[in-house]
């Protein structure tokens, strides 16, 4: 296989430090060597290829942003996305894995949790000893979690939970949930063990999107839990807010790796390609598709890189990421599209990795906040009138 060399009209590189390089580089080889020839059957059986996990606890790319006392590689968050981008190359699905246990797993833990469950979880969360879901969104409150009915009652010596979770990545293959509950009308989050009596997380099936990642529902029914099982700092729904806020981050770095890769497949047929005696790259409108990618590519690019830099420097605004998010979204999908139409009836088979990237992107686009709800938290900034009722 070719080396990936990635796609950097704008010498991005070159205000890059060399840790963030060097992170990059091996991510993107791995991915190259790893993930790339095994994804597209992996994708076909609809099964997460769970060999991958050991290999990317050994480069480090679970909860890689925290402390070094907890086994993790204390980068910046730079480093994070540019792992985030090169894993989603490779595939949405693996790169959804690894998000959903560094920001909304690890990251709760680390914020909201007590020394003892930090001390205990983070470190093995990141070797991937153990592997965490997120359970917020509920069959019929997406977009509105605030109107989660899954509850919380406090009984003697610890906690009874009742209600159900959907869409939830890692969901059956977890050792632990991460739950959000109403603990007298108030959002709290709660530590919830596979196997504990009355828990169950039976897998979704028939997806056409996201093929290669397990998705799950969480169904709770009469779950006891101890005392020490819940998150202490967490207060409201502003703090599973704050984890989707982290990796709300992660995907838009994650999703321009899904438009290198469709624009380099689109571009190296395009220039082998051969219709009416010449390339297909030599004809105006092919021309015009390849540069709307790489002039959207490099403005996601910029986008990112600002948003990393305010992140390090504690500057970031949650809007900034829900522009992000929106933007970068909407153009992989776009760009997909165009590069599917570039590869003609060759885009829909699995020798070339296009279609299942537009395929997994109609979740991205979805998923961690809706385009529509980004549109409506940048409105409400702009305007200073919230439009969501």
């Amino acid at each position: 296989m070719n080396k990936f060399s990635g796609v950097d009209y704008y010498n991005i590189d070159s205000v890059l430090s060399d840790d963030e390089k060097m992170v990059r580089e091996s991510v993107r080889e791995f991915v190259s060597d790893e993930i790339i020839p095994i994804i597209e059957k992996y994708n076909r059986e609809a099964q997460f290829p769970m060999q991958l996990v050991p290999k990317m606890a050994e480069l480090g790319l679970f909860g890689p942003t925290f402390p070094q006392k907890y086994g993790c590689a204390e980068l910046n968050n730079v480093a994070y996305g540019l792992i985030m981008q090169e894993l989603e190359r490779g595939d949405s699905g693996v790169r959804s894995f690894a998000s959903v246990q560094s920001a909304l797993v690890m990251y709760p833990i680390f914020a909201f949790g007590s020394e003892e469950q930090k001390d205990h979880w983070l470190p093995i969360l990141a070797k991937a000893e153990k592997i965490g879901c997120f359970g917020l969104t509920e069959p019929d409150y997406g977009s509105n979690p605030g109107g989660m009915v899954t509850k919380a009652e406090k009984i003697s010596g610890g906690y009874l939970i009742n209600g159900a979770k959907m869409w939830i990545t890692n969901g059956t293959i977890a050792d632990v949930a991460v739950v959000w509950a109403k603990l007298d009308g108030v959002v709290k989050g709660f530590l919830v063990e596979k196997g504990t009596k009355g828990f169950t997380a039976p897998e979704m099936k028939g997806k056409h999107s996201l093929r290669a990642s397990v998705t799950s529902e969480l169904i709770f029914d009469n779950v006891e839990i101890p005392e020490a099982n819940l998150l202490p700092e967490t207060k409201g729904l502003k703090n599973p807010l704050m984890c989707l806020n982290q990796a709300r981050y992660g995907i838009a770095w994650g999703v321009v790796g899904s438009m290198m890769a469709c624009y380099d497949s689109a571009l190296n047929y395009a220039k082998s390609r051969v219709q009416f005696s010449k390339p297909i790259a030599a004809y105006q409108m092919t021309q015009e598709k390849l540069v709307y990618m790489l002039t959207e590519i490099t403005k996601a690019q910029l986008i990112n890189l600002q948003l990393g830099r305010m992140k390090d420097n504690n500057t970031l605004k949650f809007t900034q990421v829900s522009m992000a998010k929106r933007n970068n979204c909407e153009i992989a999908l776009n760009i997909a599209r165009m590069s599917r139409e570039i590869l003609g009836a060759n885009g829909i088979l699995d020798e070339y990795p296009v279609m299942r990237h537009a395929a997994n992107l109609e979740s991205v686009k979805t998923y961690e906040g809706t385009h529509e709800m980004h549109t409506l938290i940048l409105g409400e900034d702009i305007t200073g009138f919230p439009a969501f009722d």
